[in-house]
């Protein structure tokens, strides 16, 4: 590990530091300067935030911490119940899924929930989760939608798409089952454009079996593993240390290091990785690999800095609208992440219409390929629009 690397910590709130220490460290005593002062009801709502409950609550089990009030305990214990009922609901319809699907010669993969749960963590209980995400070859995507419709899933209609743009700029569809609240997200890629990844064939080839339930259900290898954890908590700039602390427990596991970073070199993502192992072993004292050390640069350190913004302000993406000075950090972090070779398309696919042409000059379908030369003067003519309003 280069322990010249640093990050700067200091404006990240003393609640979440005590959080991060407690999860990461059940060796150490914690000492009073670190718990003094803290605004116990800012400590659970980041514990909720970023998903660390069912660990906190666990780790406060063992540990019996007398200076924590016993409200703030009890609270993480209930949440703590919940979780598990929830994550063992969601091991049956996973089940009930991967059994629809193969009966109708459909593989899928499935991608975190509790399969990541009992694989990373042991215990279903460690980990929450709220929905099941699967993947699947783009050409069972209508086949494996058709047969969530039948089983009373209703689709979330969210995306809007021109020229069916949808099938490169998105990775996945949701659902809604309202009777039981269970959302799916049934995916074709493990990221959206422009990432690069491997084809599904190859996460195929390369899966694992899990013994968490009676049927036969798959989850990515190793390789597939690490790479879709970190390229998912990097595009989601970490903003819940959840998806941290499981590259933390996968850095843990007896795995074949030098072929994952070979794997991720193939993929040109060596900086992200970088970025992922820079943090965790910062904020959660994570032991790097000894084949990732010659990533850790300035490069890595430089991207690892940049989500501490989202530590600090509690930052949620998931919940709309996001307020416009974060979309705008985001979308520069975003920029930031990608290879020489992503920001090349990102640029290009400027390029390609996009729904809000549609809606700043209908057009008749018939007439859609106009958008192509169209575009400049629809893009600015909204920017004029923007700033005549502001």
């Amino acid at each position: 590990m280069d322990h010249k690397i640093s990050l700067h910590l200091t404006e990240v709130p003393k609640e979440l530091m005590l959080i991060l220490r407690m999860i990461s460290n059940s060796e150490k005593t914690v000492q009073k300067h670190e718990y003094d002062r803290i605004h116990w009801e800012q400590f659970l709502k980041m514990a909720v935030h970023h998903r660390l409950f069912p660990l906190l609550y666990v780790r406060i089990s063992e540990q019996k911490y007398n200076f924590i009030p016993k409200h703030v305990v009890d609270s993480l214990e209930e949440l703590y119940r919940k979780s598990t009922f929830r994550m063992l609901h969601l091991c049956g319809v996973m089940e009930h899924i991967s059994r629809l699907f193969s009966n109708k010669n459909i593989r899928s993969l499935f991608l975190k929930g509790p399969i990541l749960a009992h694989e990373l963590y042991g215990d279903l209980s460690l980990r929450t989760c709220s929905d099941i995400d699967l993947l699947v070859s783009f050409e069972d995507l209508e086949k494996a939608e058709h047969l969530l419709l039948e089983q009373g899933y209703e689709k979330d209609e969210y995306i809007q798409s021109l020229l069916n743009d949808w099938t490169w700029r998105h990775h996945h569809f949701t659902y809604y089952h309202r009777d039981t609240g269970t959302k799916v997200e049934i995916h074709w890629r493990l990221n959206p454009f422009p990432s690069t990844e491997p084809s599904f064939n190859e996460l195929w080839e390369r899966k694992k079996k899990t013994d968490l339930i009676c049927h036969p259900t798959y989850y990515l290898g190793d390789e597939d593993l690490f790479f879709a954890l970190m390229t998912h908590g990097a595009r989601h700039a970490w903003s819940r240390l959840r998806w941290l602390v499981d590259i933390h427990r996968m850095a843990k596991n007896d795995i074949q290091w030098a072929r994952i970073i070979k794997h991720i070199q193939k993929f040109r993502y060596g900086h992200v990785s970088a970025q992922a192992f820079t943090l965790a072993t910062k904020v959660l004292g994570t032991n790097i690999p000894k084949e990732m050390n010659s990533y850790l640069n300035d490069e890595s350190a430089e991207l690892a800095q940049k989500t501490v913004f989202y530590m600090e302000k509690m930052v949620n993406l998931h919940t709309d609208p996001v307020p416009i000075e974060i979309s705008k950090y985001h979308k520069k972090y975003l920029y930031s992440l990608m290879s020489r070779k992503e920001k090349m398309f990102y640029l290009l696919s400027m390029l390609h219409p996009y729904y809000t042409d549609a809606e700043t000059f209908p057009l008749p379908k018939s007439m859609h390929l106009l958008y192509f030369p169209l575009r400049p003067f629809l893009w600015m003519f909204r920017k004029v629009k923007k700033h005549a309003i502001t």
